[in-house]
């Protein structure tokens, strides 16, 4: 092969190339989505990126006094998803967006009692969220009960 022809065919390479990155879509721009509160830590308590918001893991901590609420697996699953509505209301979602989400519960005992609130939740007729739930040894902050959540637009 003629050295005229491996640059021809080197340049064609090259300038293919160079056409298929110009004409790739721009990468999601990755958005902080904020809570009621503040979080305690060097996390987002959510992250938008492209069609899809990442919840971070809820517990039971009150916004307005940022204590952990007192009524045991009841009123801890009640704030929990209270404080992931507040984080999916501010990026334009609600529960009937969510597509996935993880439990962390304490004591899996506790597993039909959170189930009865979390359920009361998510809009009658809609198509549940996927799910898993695990029971662990702690959570952060004394919580009983944690729930982190995906939604899709």
């Amino acid at each position: 092969m003629r050295p005229s022809s491996k640059l021809a065919i080197a340049l064609g390479l090259l300038l293919g190339f160079a056409f298929l990155l110009a004409a790739a879509p721009p990468a999601a721009e990755k958005k902080a989505v904020m809570g009621a509160s503040k979080p305690v830590g060097p996390y987002s308590p959510g992250v938008d990126i492209g069609s899809l918001v990442f919840v971070a893991g809820q517990i039971g901590l009150d916004p307005a006094t940022g204590k952990m609420v007192e009524g045991g697996i009841d009123a801890q699953t009640t704030q929990v998803m209270k404080n992931a509505e507040a984080v999916l209301k501010n990026a334009g979602l609600g529960f009937k967006d969510v597509v996935r989400t993880t439990v962390f519960l304490t004591n899996i005992n506790d597993f039909q009692a959170m189930n009865k609130i979390y359920a009361g939740y998510f809009p009658e007729g809609s198509i549940p969220p996927a799910r898993s739930t695990v029971a662990v040894a702690a959570l952060a902050a004394g919580a009983i009960v944690e729930i982190d959540f995906i939604a899709a637009r």
